[in-house]
């Protein structure tokens, strides 16, 4: 099992949201909705090279502009993270049926440590983040990495996403994709080969996970 994180096991999607529109303000400016739209699941240098040309600011030190807004979003998660509807429990279940599992995120290390102290550290046996990998998501290499690090074959493997740019990483690693929207609307891939839409995790079950990769 391979689970992404942000929007995915913890609600963390609004607490992004309230860091980096603190940090366009900071800069003088107001993100559109459409930017902030494709930094979810963005890598950070994605993300601040995003804010950047959405804000007219190309000159800006993206290190700087990520260092800032890594710093307000540990701030924040210190006071804890919220779980999504059923991640906990299907979490706890993967766990218990002995699957192995690891975590893939573009959340760089310093944060996912942060939020490991909710999650629980024993709750993987590779965590994959997004500044330990050549390329991030949308680039098959952090799932491929997942994959190799928990000594399994990719193609059964199944990641569970909420984000395009995620959704995208997975299928061209060549896992089975359970999408499960947070902040995006996913309506569109329901349907696509390998691609299997749910409205949340509280309905899924280790048996369901199991008759993904069912042909």
């Amino acid at each position: 099992m391979l689970f992404d994180m942000d929007g995915t096991l913890i609600d963390s999607e609004k607490v992004w949201e309230i860091a980096i529109q603190e940090l366009a303000r900071s800069y003088g400016g107001e993100l559109s909705e459409a930017a902030r739209t494709a930094m979810v699941g963005a890598s950070m240098d994605q993300s601040m090279r995003i804010m950047h040309e959405d804000l007219g600011q190309t000159w800006r030190d993206p290190a700087a502009g990520a260092q800032a807004l890594e710093d307000r979003v540990a701030e924040l998660f210190a006071s804890g993270v919220i779980w999504r509807p059923g991640a906990m429990v299907l979490l706890a279940a993967v766990r218990a049926a002995g699957i192995p599992a690891a975590l893939v995120t573009s959340t760089r290390r310093r944060l996912v440590e942060v939020a490991l102290d909710t999650l629980g550290r024993d709750s993987f046996d590779a965590v994959v983040c997004g500044d330990e990998v050549t390329a991030n998501k949308p680039d098959p290499a952090p799932y491929r990495t997942a994959a190799d690090a928990l000594g399994v074959d990719i193609a059964d493997c199944v990641a569970i996403e909420d984000s395009t740019a995620g959704i995208a990483s997975a299928r061209a690693a060549g896992a089975v994709v359970l999408a499960v929207p947070c902040e995006l609307d996913l309506s569109h891939l329901d349907g696509q080969t390998g691609i299997h839409l749910r409205s949340s995790l509280e309905a899924v079950d280790v048996p369901h996970l199991a008759t993904l990769l069912v042909p």
